[in-house]
């Protein structure tokens, strides 16, 4: 890391405003800059949480004072200006997604306000209500034949009724009285907001509201009318989304889901078209140009293509907090701005570190854009209700070994494919008339082989042609060697540690034979420590006791000291014997 970086990376960014004390308790989602006015110069448009209670506002700040405050009813699940019409001056509104509505601000005051359509209501649901409103059960019998109800059916229970569930016996009666009489409705919230380009992609052109449910659907609202353009669904309720493209032409929206997964939806289909599968639950989503980089709560940082190949991930020093796109379209310059539990903000293009910011909180939320009329401004809030604002410095350099993404340069060079010979023709032809036929064949010498191979296999066991330790951490080699003319024979067995670097030790070899035929001095014996790369002989004497003449078969068997199970057998075969041994 550079001396710049490590000093807060005050080389590249100016420190143009902190207010430790400014109140600001957001997101990234509920956070955007736009020219609220006309004049040329951007507001920063902040859907402040408050205390997640009360105190919800809608706030504008210009520079560094706070222009205007607006209550909300709710807390504002995201924000985005957009374009809704052509009427001239451009200015811009501001929709404000907040429980099951959207509230439309133009000119900053209230100028519409949509509310999601309702969600089909159980009917076993609303007969138990309907028995309740006449007086046929109480509430201990409501309360069970909801459990029941919840339990067994398809779709949820509203609102009303889980709440009902949730108190105690002594407030139920009190609650029945107070609901019975009012209709059922079950009602969705939105959990994300996004804007997408109508039919051109100039900076200024009508936008269409894009919005995910908890109900696990995605609606695609008129920017004029606000009537449902389209409808999607998802396996998943969506948590956070990317939107690029023009509804009237091609569109991909990327969304994260609360299951782990992501999902790219597209114009000609209402279900997602592909699905990238993390390995723990995302936490930022930011598009790149085609890619597509997530950040996860393992503390990596990942990057797709719009198929759902992955690309690259890099490790993380900390939990990430937040992310955001930072574009400068002058410079040609994309990357990711990604805060960190740690009190800092990395900088990212691909995998590669560009940039630390040093905070003196935990960062929040980060929107990067033109603010008043400085296009290289990057807004931060922190975690205590600070605002920060600082410029990209116009002499600001990075890297240039990561200013250029992608693949390397040998990937470009084209390959010297040959042409397609006739002989090559006349062979795809064949194959593609006589696949079925050639694939059988295959099969059978491939079945064949694998029979062969087997039968080798269980032959070199039986014989014991190789007699090598199947164990890859205690690897061991044997061979024996059987010395005499009989009755008394002198018995080495040749043991080595094939292992690279790592002693073996604790082995005992022992010896299964016929006690009709032989007799041996010492059956179990100690293996000494195995030293790798060095032949350790083991000697043993065996007696002949027969004298018929025949001959059998000794098994060696090493293990470990206390275990029955061998790492190592070997087959001897003894010669046969010329004498008797005397008793």
């Amino acid at each position: 890391m550079s001396s710049a970086e490590s000093s807060g990376d005050g080389a590249r960014w100016l420190d143009a405003h902190y207010d430790p004390v400014a109140g600001l308790y957001t997101f990234s989602s509920c956070v955007d800059l736009a020219d609220l006015s006309g004049d040329g110069e951007s507001r920063l448009v902040v859907g402040d949480l408050g205390t997640g209670s009360s105190g919800m506002k809608l706030k504008v700040y210009r520079g560094t004072a706070l222009t205007s405050e607006s209550t909300l009813l709710d807390l504002p699940a995201g924000l985005v200006a957009f374009f809704m019409d052509l009427h001239e001056p451009r200015i811009p509104a501001v929709a404000v997604a907040s429980g099951p509505c959207i509230y439309v601000y133009k000119n900053l005051r209230p100028y519409f306000k949509f509310t999601l359509p309702t969600l089909e209501v159980n009917t076993l649901e609303q007969d138990v209500w309907q028995q309740a409103r006449e007086g046929d059960i109480d509430p201990l019998t409501l309360k069970q034949m909801l459990e029941s109800i919840r339990k067994k059916a398809d779709v949820p229970l509203s609102v009303r009724s889980l709440r009902f569930l949730s108190l105690d016996a002594d407030d139920m009666g009190e609650f029945v009285q107070l609901h019975k009489q009012q209709p059922i409705r079950r009602q969705t919230v939105i959990t994300c907001i996004g804007t997408l380009k109508k039919s051109t992609a100039d900076e200024d052109g009508v936008s269409c509201l894009v919005i995910g449910t908890e109900s696990c659907q995605v609606f695609i609202l008129d920017p004029e009318a606000f009537i449902i353009l389209s409808k999607m669904s998802l396996p998943a309720a969506p948590t956070m989304m990317d939107v690029t493209g023009q509804f009237d032409v091609e569109f991909r929206i990327t969304m994260a889901c609360r299951n782990g997964n992501i999902y790219i939806l597209r114009r000609e289909s209402d279900k997602p078209k592909y699905c990238i599968e993390l390995p723990s639950h995302p936490v930022g989503l930011v598009r790149i140009g085609k890619n597509v980089v997530v950040g996860c709560t393992d503390e990596s940082l990942q990057g797709f293509t719009q198929k759902g190949k992955k690309l690259w991930k890099t490790v993380l020093a900390a939990p990430i907090t937040t992310m955001a796109a930072m574009d400068l379209p002058t410079r040609g310059f994309q990357a990711v701005l990604v805060g960190l539990a740690n009190c800092e903000v990395h900088l990212y293009r691909d995998k590669n570190l560009l940039s630390v910011i040093k905070t003196p909180d935990t960062v929040t939320s980060i929107r990067f854009g033109r603010y008043g009329r400085e296009d290289g401004t990057l807004i931060l809030t922190t975690k205590g209700g600070g605002l920060m604002v600082k410029i990209l410095k116009r002499t600001a350099v990075f890297d240039e070994r990561d200013n250029a993404p992608g693949p390397p340069p040998a990937q470009n060079v084209r390959l010297n494919v040959p042409k397609k010979t006739k002989l090559y023709v006349d062979q795809t032809l064949r194959e593609r008339e006589n696949g079925m036929a050639m694939h059988r064949a295959f099969q059978m010498d491939l079945s064949r082989t694998r029979l062969a191979a087997a039968k080798a296999y269980v032959k070199a066991l039986e014989s014991s042609l190789t007699p090598m330790s199947a164990s890859l951490s205690e690897p061991l080699k044997m061979n024996a060697v059987v010395q005499g003319l009989g009755p008394s024979f002198k018995l080495t067995l040749n043991v080595q540690n094939t292992a690279a670097c790592r002693p073996v030790m604790n082995l005992a070899v022992t010896f299964w034979y016929d006690q009709n035929l032989y007799r041996m001095r010492s059956p179990y014996m100690r293996i000494p420590l195995l030293v790798p790369g060095i032949i350790y002989p083991i000697q043993t004497f065996v007696e002949c006791t027969s004298d018929k003449g025949i001959s059998d078969i000794i098994k060696v068997f090493v293990l470990h000291e206390g275990r029955s199970s061998p790492l190592l057998t070997a087959h001897i075969n003894m010669p046969v014997s010329e004498g008797l041994a005397l008793n």
